[in-house]
């Protein structure tokens, strides 16, 4: 099992994330794995869905931490930076490959990072919200990686991404589809997923 693109492709990827997080806030691009990757990774998820091995998250770190499912409904499961599951070892290897880019060019200094599996189930949703903790100043990136599968409007579930000057910009959970936007600084909203399931995989590169 070997990564699909060139490294011309990748680098193309990643530079669609760099240019629009400087431009606009936030890049986003298709296809950040490969079909096969996001399949194997998708049924990672519905597997630890099964067995009992994801459950709901928390807002806060540390003494601020607590589960508030008026604003937030998602089950997450950590992904183990150390893994052996060959899907989740493409997607951890082209994050690195990611951070070393990104290091290179931006002189952002990313020293970490730390991702987890989420489903929003029919009706869950977060609040609008930053993902950088009060009490914890490390994370810099976040980047969101989608996995549903023949997802449309009708599904609901979109990210809302509240940008300068009052603007919003939308974005449905694509198959594939990056995110990728400031950890501090971008306000976003996952509204309510409506007909099915809404899941993807998400994290943060950091500075610690």
């Amino acid at each position: 099992m070997n990564n699909e693109f060139s490294i011309e492709q990748e680098e193309l990827q990643f530079e669609a994330l760099i240019d629009g997080l400087l431009n606009n806030q936030y890049g986003f691009t298709e296809s950040f794995m490969d079909v096969d990757t996001i399949s194997g990774l998708r049924d990672n998820l519905f597997r630890y869905r099964e067995n009992g091995e994801m459950h709901p998250a928390g807002i806060g770190k540390k003494f601020d931490y607590q589960k508030n499912t008026l604003v937030r409904g998602d089950l997450i499961k950590w992904i183990d930076e150390n893994s052996t599951n060959a899907f989740e070892r493409l997607l951890l290897d082209k994050i690195n490959r990611f951070i070393t880019y990104l290091n290179r060019t931006c002189y952002t200094s990313i020293n970490a990072s730390e991702f987890h599996y989420a489903t929003y189930e029919v009706n869950s949703f977060y609040k609008r919200h930053l993902d950088q903790f009060k009490s914890e100043k490390g994370r810099k990136f976040s980047l969101v990686i989608y996995l549903n599968e023949d997802w449309t409007p009708e599904d609901g579930g979109k990210l809302s991404l509240y940008l300068n000057e009052n603007k919003i910009d939308d974005l449905y959970p694509l198959k594939g589809r990056a995110v990728f936007f400031k950890s501090d600084e971008l306000e976003h909203e996952v509204h309510p997923s409506l007909t099915r399931n809404r899941i993807s995989i998400a994290g943060w590169l950091k500075s610690v």
